[in-house]
């Protein structure tokens, strides 16, 4: 697999960590753990938001986090935490996450709630304004 970008959680501002981010065209890994490894995949054209944040510690040694908030039900918040050049990643997550939901001739409508229940529905509209819940 080729991945467009790899890092490691950082700790003071050094990749001394078990914890590996990696960027894919169409999705985002994260792995933990030393002995029993743990690994998540997200597909990127189920991120809804995007944010980062810098706390003066971060900025000290040149690191962030950048948040992705998702529609996935396993993973509805991925934290990619003490990484360097957060504003460079989230805007390549942003552009590969736009150009996978065109490459799939998707848009992710507002959150519809009905009043009922905490469920929340993504609803997709096709180019010939068709639409699917």
């Amino acid at each position: 697999m080729k991945y467009i970008w790899k890092d490691r959680k950082r700790y003071f501002g050094l990749p001394i960590s078990f914890t590996r981010y990696a960027l894919s065209e169409d999705r985002i890994f994260l792995e933990t753990g030393l002995f029993n490894l743990n690994l998540d995949e997200l597909l990127l054209y189920r991120v809804r938001d995007i944010s980062m944040r810098i706390s003066l510690g971060q900025r000290i040694f040149g690191v962030g986090s950048v948040i992705l908030i998702t529609s996935d039900k396993s993973t509805p918040e991925l934290c990619l935490k003490n990484i360097k050049n957060p504003r460079d990643v989230k805007e390549l997550i942003h552009n590969q996450v736009e150009e996978m939901k065109l490459s799939r001739r998707m848009r992710v409508g507002e959150i519809l709630d009905d009043g009922d229940d905490d469920e929340t529905q993504d609803s997709t509209l096709f180019p010939d304004g068709s639409a699917q819940s």
